[in-house]
């Protein structure tokens, strides 16, 4: 019987779907994924991948760096252990916004002995912002809904610009306008726009009481008012 042999280029295996594909490394690469991948589960879910990185990366560095020392597996364990050391302060302050550097040595002392760290005396404090937060009347309001928002429109100027406007002669408003688009006004606006302003400070002055000012000449003998003649 004949027989027919397909000539059908066969399919490449795919991964392991559960893998990150790290396994496929050869010599330092390998070394370095094997030791960093005993201490990447020891990061948040979410982080170990980027603690492994941190890992393999700073293996690297060092590696690179090293010249011609050895560069034992044990030197790259206590390297590991102390990214991973790192990466839990950076995230400590992340959460808390300090860490154990920030305090002194008597307080990191005392943390250490009564096993403050999970409960930081100095931590601060995350509040969500769908936080209720009840007034002195008993109302329910989320927390972010409390937080001032400075695009907010301010209503007492609002209303404070809008009154003045409504007390402006309309020739004002129209030179205003044209100030704001940048067009030139005449020698007749121009003149408007002095007498309104010298009208408007006498206005402003007229009920400030007035004072005389005293001036004294050089050897204090004697003080007349400064407005003489």
């Amino acid at each position: 019987m004949r027989s027919f042999k397909s000539n059908r280029t066969p399919i490449p295996k795919q991964a392991d779907a559960f893998g990150n594909g790290y396994d496929h490394l050869s010599g330092n690469w390998l070394t370095f994924y094997s030791i960093a991948s005993k201490f990447s589960h020891k990061a948040k879910p979410d982080e170990r991948d980027d603690l492994l990185h941190d890992i393999i990366i700073t293996l690297a560095d060092v590696e690179r760096n090293n010249g011609h020392h050895p560069f034992t597996e044990a030197a790259m364990y206590r390297i590991a252990s102390r990214t991973q050391a790192l990466y839990w302060r950076k995230r400590y302050r992340i959460d808390n916004g300090l860490t154990c550097g920030d305090c002194s040595k008597a307080q990191r002392q005392k943390c250490k002995e009564n096993w403050l760290f999970s409960a930081c005396p100095k931590a601060v404090k995350l509040e969500s912002l769908n936080k209720p937060v009840i007034d002195d009347e008993g109302n329910t309001t989320e927390l972010g809904d409390l937080i001032a928002d400075d695009r907010a429109l301010d209503l007492d100027a609002w209303l404070d610009a809008n009154t003045f406007l409504l007390q402006c002669p309309d020739r004002l408003i129209a030179i205003a306008e044209k100030r704001r688009d940048g067009l030139p006004l005449d020698e007749t606006e121009r003149r408007y726009i002095n007498r309104f302003r010298k009208r408007e400070q006498k206005k402003l002055f007229s009920d400030v009481p007035f004072s005389p000012v005293f001036a004294t000449n050089t050897v204090g003998a004697s003080a007349m008012p400064a407005n003489c003649g």
